[in-house]
């Protein structure tokens, strides 16, 4: 299983990223897709999912700023990010889970490289 992840860079407050995540080596459709975040000296923490019927689940520190996305067609999911904060700073990683709805990073087994997002204020 390969995860890239990409679409991370240097944004001002208030502005808008969007992230991908390209799997291969996986049946992609059946798979539950997910965002999680890591700052510098916090523990990774969950940041959306979306299952394989496209059922989706947020933090609360990202509803109604961040949608996720994804293209089965293309192997990709997606996360849309706008009015970006100076704590949205983080690197973002993509993961993959057989399971659906899973919240937290244990469940997940199969990992992107992360992608660095970086908000100044």
């Amino acid at each position: 299983v390969q995860l890239q992840a990409s679409g991370g860079g240097l944004v001002q407050a208030g502005g808008s990223l969007r992230l991908s995540c390209a799997a291969s080596g996986i049946s992609f459709s059946i798979y539950a897709m997910a965002w999680f975040r890591q700052a510098p000296g916090k523990e990774r923490e969950f940041v959306s999912t979306i299952g394989p019927g496209r059922s989706t689940s947020y933090a609360d520190f990202v509803k109604g700023r961040f949608t996720i996305s994804r293209d089965n067609a293309k192997n990709t999911v997606y996360l849309q990010m706008n009015s970006l904060k100076p704590e949205d700073t983080a690197v973002y990683y993509c993961a993959a889970s057989f399971r659906n709805m899973i919240l937290t990073a244990a469940g997940y087994s199969s990992w992107g490289q992360g992608t660095l997002v970086t908000v100044s204020s």
